[in-house]
């Protein structure tokens, strides 16, 4: 019998900490267990310290994980919560990501401070955005803009849109919505035309490997639908080296037990681009993301992921 509180560790940004949260509730209504069963432990990461450079400039997706997943293999927590497109491909030896939440809205939300619609924009224009995916879909619908990194929390980036030192911005619409500011967005992109990044909308749990005590608790709320599909997002992405530096998109669907994908891999400046799709058994997630990596590689060739360097 459990008497001392369940260690969750976060980030401590507005949105981690509403993850963390609707994380706590689900675990709560599942086992019947009163909020004091779960303790928030806030960590401060090195992605959430630095904000002045971009992500590939400073080692990329691992900046956000490495101080939790530290406490997370010593014991000091029992288990993680984390944004599942934040998370590297390659997990630290004994984590695993033991469950996902139903996934939220995977669209991009497009916020407009002189134009309500992203091809609306004045030529010439500034859009402000830290993800090379979005930049690169940017650039590749509208090459006339001018694209600077923008980097910091929700608020952080909508402060600086406000001051204007940008003329729109990006920004995931599952996170605007899980902090309440769904009427923020000016246009929501469609994904066959702006496809979103590997498993974005999705919350995922991260605890150790063996831990029957956590698998078990965690179980009861893993989201069958959402694992297979980020799993098939992942796959796609450790296939291609996905990194902070390397512009990829990928969004898969799960109906009944068919699972349905589709990437993308494109240069920083958008002006090439491969697209891929696949489909298959939701029971082999993973490899069906695997063999779509592999397949798109050798369709772009050597010289396309060049440009990566």
């Amino acid at each position: 019998m459990q008497t001392k509180p369940f260690r969750i560790g976060t980030r401590g940004s507005p949105l981690a900490l509403a993850q963390a949260h609707e994380t706590r509730a689900r675990l709560m209504a599942a086992h019947g267990l009163p909020e004091e069963m779960f303790e928030i432990v806030v960590l401060s990461t090195k992605g959430d310290r630095i904000t002045d450079r971009s992500l590939a400039l400073i080692g990329g997706k691992g900046l956000f994980t490495e101080e939790i997943e530290a406490q997370l293999s010593s014991g000091e927590l029992d288990f993680a919560v984390h944004s599942s497109k934040d998370m590297p491909t390659k997990l630290p030896e004994g984590l695993y990501l033991s469950a996902f939440l139903p996934r939220e809205d995977v669209r991009d939300a497009f916020i407009g401070r002189t134009a309500k619609r992203l091809l609306d924009l004045p030529q010439g224009a500034t859009v402000g955005s830290a993800s090379l995916r979005r930049q690169a879909l940017i650039r590749r619908l509208r090459p006339d803009l001018n694209v600077i990194v923008f980097r910091g929390q929700v608020d952080t980036r909508l402060g600086k849109l406000a001051e204007g030192q940008a003329d729109a911005t990006l920004l995931a619409y599952a996170g605007l919505k899980r902090l309440g500011k769904e009427d923020v967005p000016t246009e929501i992109l469609d994904p066959a035309i702006f496809p979103p990044a590997p498993a974005q909308g999705a919350i995922c749990i991260e605890s150790r490997v063996g831990d029957a005590r956590m698998d078990a608790l965690l179980s009861a709320i893993d989201d069958r639908a959402t694992r297979a599909a980020v799993s098939c997002e992942r796959g796609f992405l450790a296939t291609l080296d996905g990194s902070c530096r390397t512009p990829i998109a990928g969004y898969a669907t799960v109906e009944g037990d068919h699972l349905s994908f589709r990437g993308m891999i494109l240069t920083p400046d958008g002006s090439r681009f491969h697209e891929i799709a696949a489909s298959g058994p939701a029971a082999n997630a993973a490899a069906l993301g695997e063999e779509a990596g592999a397949a798109i590689r050798a369709r772009a060739g050597a010289d396309f992921f060049a440009s990566w360097g």
